[in-house]
């Protein structure tokens, strides 16, 4: 089958891989300038930020088959991190003792790994999926193009997105859309922080105890990350969505003075950015693994999906849940 997958992060990219293997013909179609959705690392002249995701577990023996293929080829390695719980300044040990990886030299390159090989077209937007007869088309924008142009006919669709943007596209199944639209998606603000100097804080990581802030981290204690002082701060769900439109500047100033209070270090950045990621993790996810409607052959997969794990929003939710979907096409 001539198959359109609509994004190009660890889900889309893994139904792709899936598909492919099994002969059919699969194009990929991603807004961004680049893959790996989430699982992104912003690129600066001071070194990469895994602004996104800061790295992920495994629970099922299927992801931990497949983290153990990745180590192999050297895509993957562990982060021996020192995680810790701060509060109030004080941090005492986080007491949560999964084994943690992450990708190498950055969170994007395992979406850039996984995308060899297939046909991936970037910084082209899906506004819309059009019956056509028996198949699909696509109604693709691109900022090259002043109108949306067609793309297809496709004899699949999958639609590999977060919830919010999936349910629009699903409007030719009205109860995959109605489903859809269902989860919400909490938004997170995150600040990456440069410094000129090491700020010798006793710990990798933190979930800290804060009104503003949920996490931090230190980017460059991750392996094979360019030597320097750079932080990531993610703030908490509630305080991202009260603060959901604010500018980015007001946020960076607000999150940086978080940052300060926190750990109490008092050395200045020397670069200091916010970046919101308005759909950042899916709340009270689907149950299901996937949605694939046999007859019009059109579906979604992705970490909004419980996919036998008892949460959504990581990176095995949304790997099992592509995997499930290829496997059932």
């Amino acid at each position: 089958m001539q198959i359109a997958i609509v994004g190009a992060g660890i889900a889309g990219l893994t139904a792709a891989r899936q598909l492919q293997s099994q002969g059919h013909h699969v194009t990929v179609y991603e807004k961004s300038g680049g893959v790996s959705g989430r699982m992104s690392t912003r690129r600066t002249e001071l070194g990469g930020f895994d602004h996104g995701a800061q790295y992920f577990t495994a629970t099922t023996e299927r992801f931990k088959k497949e983290i153990t293929d990745w180590r192999k080829v050297g895509w993957v390695v562990p982060w021996e991190s020192k995680l810790v719980s701060l509060e109030g300044g004080i941090s005492s040990p986080a007491g949560r003792t999964k084994k943690r990886y992450v990708p190498v030299p950055g969170m994007s390159a395992l979406g850039k790994q996984l995308a060899h090989g297939l046909d991936v077209r970037t910084e082209q937007q899906v506004v819309a999926i059009v019956p056509y007869e028996k198949q699909w088309l696509l109604s693709v924008k691109s900022d090259l193009v002043p109108v949306a142009a067609s793309a297809g006919p496709f004899d699949a669709v999958i639609v590999a997105t977060p919830s919010v943007q999936a349910a629009p596209l699903l409007a030719p199944q009205s109860d995959f859309a109605k489903q859809a639209a269902k989860v919400s998606m909490e938004p997170c603000w995150t600040l990456m922080l440069a410094f000129q100097t090491p700020l010798n804080l006793p710990f990798d990581g933190a979930w800290v105890t804060h009104h503003r802030l949920g996490w931090i981290s230190r980017d460059t204690s991750k392996p094979d990350h360019r030597a320097g002082e750079r932080w990531v701060c993610h703030a908490t769900e509630a305080w991202s969505q009260e603060h959901l439109e604010d500018d980015p500047e007001r946020v960076r100033d607000k999150l940086s003075k978080a940052f300060h209070e926190a750990t109490g270090s008092p050395v200045q950045p020397i670069h200091a950015v916010a970046h919101r990621w308005r759909f950042a993790k899916a709340n009270q996810p689907l149950p299901e693994a996937f949605l694939w409607d046999p007859k019009k052959r059109i579906g979604a997969c992705g970490d909004w999906f419980s996919a036998g794990l008892e949460d959504g929003g990581r990176v095995e939710n949304a790997f099992l849940s592509a995997l499930a979907l290829a496997e059932s096409i």
